[in-house]
């Protein structure tokens, strides 16, 4: 992990470093079901969690932002009990301990504000390392949407949908 990685609330003044950091996850096409086009407006129209219930965050190490998640209610009424989070981190992070720092802060806030679980709806099957983490972390794929999202090769592969309760 980063020695002296923080996550912390995303503020305004953060959006110049978390926006290439979707950017490039979304480019790539591989791991987030967004958009490869996707527009820096739409980003942060979609990222930015403002609403009651929602937060988003940020993970710093020194003045970089390293990686970003976003989280809140799964569903609202019946299902506002559930959360759900996502997480993207920047390449040159990765295998750094960023997104275990990421996941383990959204469960500890999730379980703070008395979800009772935490669910993802769309866990790209091939994004293995995401799968990994969040198996480790208790988390459970029940289910998969079959070629439910199409690699930049073609090629359609899964989504996976996992829950862990809290």
């Amino acid at each position: 992990m980063a020695e002296k990685l923080i996550v912390r609330d995303y503020a305004d003044a953060d959006w110049p470093l978390v926006w290439p950091v979707i950017e490039e996850v979304v480019r790539a096409g591989d791991t987030f079901p967004y958009p490869t086009d996707l527009t820096e407006a739409e980003a942060r129209d979609i990222w930015l969690e403002n609403g009651p219930g929602g937060r988003t965050s940020v993970a710093v190490e020194d003045d970089r932002v390293l990686g970003t998640a976003k989280m809140g209610r799964n569903r609202p009424g019946p299902g506002s009990h559930v959360a759900t989070a996502s997480y993207m981190v920047s390449a040159e992070a990765r295998g750094r301990g960023v997104g275990r720092a990421l996941v383990v802060d959204s469960i500890d806030w999730a379980r703070d504000r008395g979800f009772a679980a935490m669910q993802f709806n769309a866990v790209v099957a091939t994004n293995t390392g995401a799968v990994r983490l969040y198996e480790s972390l208790g988390f459970t794929v029940i289910g998969t949407v079959p070629r439910a999202h199409e690699l930049p090769t073609g090629e359609r592969v899964g989504l996976r949908i996992m829950h862990v309760d809290l």
